[in-house]
């Protein structure tokens, strides 16, 4: 009789997404279930997953780390090097500071020529000198506004050619995956009126389906807050015809919904990017592995707890190791995860060339987290919970987002093997849009924040770890240092990797930053997950890349076979 009841709720939630006439997607339609909704459309304010895994769909980047990892073009039409004179290391004015050695690089990019966006107007170095203003205005918002302070001038060539001037020259030159270009025919005349008020004028959130917001396979047609984005072909895409006439994004928070809305025919695949849990993949496998494929991919996902520092409590560095060793990560790998999730030590991934393993390790210890407390002075232990001398409890706050099942379950276990060592641990969850739109993307979390971070391949941290990139009203809460974390050595590393040339040099810089993260704990890490995509057996051509690029980038190349 239970199953019976269960069946029948969760047919209850499917038909909840059925269209009104209860009819299946119809053929020329491909359904995606993912968990989140974007709190932003805007290309290049408050990265979240969400928002890249539709935006992939409808814009392509000037330059990105491909499936193989390796960086390529996908808006210009060759990558600026050295060797071709495309990439000409020159002497910076002497009213550019840069990074100190008096030189920086010219670098040369031209735009496809059939790139257009989708009103029919052509992308050009118009739509660059305007990306290129608005990120570098201190309060528009603009993410990454290092990446645009850094480039001190762009010359325009042509419509389509111009030379971009860094203030240094970086190992990765090249790559400008951030250089998100606005069209500057519908965002300019908005952005100029009042750049301080651009974050809540964007085009991109008061009139989303605006077709000349977009230049990739599909555009934006549709849009209901929180439920569903639906994208059409977009008739000026100058590339491969993509195989669906529409894509539509379903908004799923809960993820046993999602699989029920999977079982029901209401979805047709489930994203990895935001989707099941590797414990619910695994099961539904099991279950239904005849009718899905499923692919595990591991790679520079990395789950793991930010932590307020500007919370007293948690300002103490032996509390947040103690915090550390008093959980056990590698118990929760193997119990909810079969070991397909392996510890994390820091925020660089065993499968990136820079991992390094001799850093200061965690593993179970509730003794030393104990002893660690003690030294803090949270060692007067009544009725259950630590105090200080001053009679305050060792209280924190403890926040991840609603609806994530498992996530819901890893905080519960932290929070009881917290609760042994005497720390009082609350929990208080939002919903994913409320979660990164405002608490943690605004820093008003007190105390624990549990989510996730992708990464590129040797990404330095600049927008995690630098002191200068801690959001603030002042600066548009531009920035990711969510933590407010402030180390001058690390400020120092992260400017020196990017300035290195030499492989081997390089290396011993990154060592040492993994040295800091770990000894630091700015960041509780958790684990490196392996999202799963659940796929129908008719799908193919979906390739995820293991890394911040969203398998959506190449949705033109997925196709039908025997649906």
């Amino acid at each position: 009789m239970r199953k019976l009841i269960l069946s029948f709720f969760l047919a209850l939630a499917a038909s909840a997404w059925l269209p009104a006439d209860g009819s299946p997607a119809a053929a020329e339609e491909l359904r995606i279930g993912i968990s989140q909704y974007p709190t932003t459309l805007h290309p290049s304010r408050e990265p979240s997953v969400a928002k890249s895994y539709v935006a992939s769909m409808t814009r392509r980047p000037l330059t990105v780390y491909d499936q193989q990892w390796e960086l390529v073009c996908m808006l210009c039409t060759e990558l600026p090097s050295i060797e071709a004179g495309t990439a000409v290391p020159e002497d910076l004015p002497p009213d550019v500071e840069g990074a100190g050695d008096g030189r920086g690089i010219a670098l040369t990019y031209t735009l496809r020529p059939d790139a257009t966006w989708g009103d029919g107007t052509p992308v050009t170095t118009k739509d660059v000198l305007f990306t290129w203003k608005a990120g570098r205005h201190p309060t528009a918002g603009i993410g990454n506004l290092e990446l645009y302070r850094r480039i001190h001038a762009i010359d325009v060539i042509d419509d389509k050619t111009f030379v971009l001037h860094a203030d240094r020259i970086s190992h990765e030159y090249a790559a400008i995956n951030d250089f998100r270009i606005l069209p500057a025919h519908i965002e300019e005349p908005i952005f100029d009126a009042s750049p301080e008020d651009y974050r809540s004028r964007t085009t991109f959130d008061t009139d989303p389906t605006n077709k000349a917001l977009y230049y990739g396979p599909y555009r934006i047609t549709e849009v209901v807050p929180g439920s569903r984005i639906v994208l059409e072909r977009n008739e000026t895409w100058w590339g491969k015809a993509p195989a669906f006439d529409r894509i539509t994004v379903l908004i799923i928070e809960k993820t046993t919904a999602l699989e029920a809305n999977l079982l029901s025919g209401n979805i047709d695949m489930i994203s990895g990017e935001l989707g099941l849990t590797l414990d619910q993949a695994l099961a539904f496998e099991k279950r239904h592995g005849d009718r899905f494929e499923v692919i595990y991919k591991p790679g520079l996902l990395y789950e793991h707890i930010d932590v307020m520092l500007d919370n007293p409590i948690l300002a103490d560095k032996r509390v947040r190791q103690a915090l550390v060793y008093a959980i056990d990560r590698e118990a929760i790998n193997q119990r909810l995860f079969e070991g397909r999730q392996p510890v994390a030590h820091t925020s660089v991934s065993p499968l990136d060339w820079v991992y390094y393993d001799g850093v200061k390790k965690y593993p179970y210890d509730p003794a030393k987290a104990a002893e660690l407390l003690d030294a803090a002075g949270w060692s007067d232990l009544r009725g259950g919970g630590r105090h200080n001398a001053a009679g305050e409890p060792l209280q924190i706050e403890f926040m991840t987002t609603a609806g994530s099942r498992v996530r819901e379950l890893v905080q519960q276990v932290l929070q009881s093997q917290w609760k042994q060592l005497g720390i009082d641990v609350r929990v208080r969850n939002e919903p994913p849009r409320v979660f990164f739109g405002q608490t943690v993307h605004e820093r008003r979390f007190t105390g624990l924040a549990m989510f996730a971070w992708g990464s590129s391949p040797e990404n330095a941290p600049r927008s995690t770890m630098h002191s200068e990139e801690i959001p603030s009203e002042e600066n548009g809460w531009a920035g990711q240092n969510y933590t407010g974390f402030r180390n001058a050595e690390m400020d120092e590393l992260i400017e020196a990797i990017n300035l290195e040339l030499d492989r081997a040099k390089r290396e011993k810089m990154w060592h040492r930053l993994q040295e800091i993260y770990a000894e630091e704990v700015p960041v509780i890490p958790l684990y490196w997950r392996a999202n799963p995509y659940i796929l129908p057996k008719w799908l193919k051509g979906v390739h995820p890349t293991g890394q911040q690029a969203s398998s959506t980038l190449w949705v033109e190349d997925w196709t039908v076979e025997g649906r």
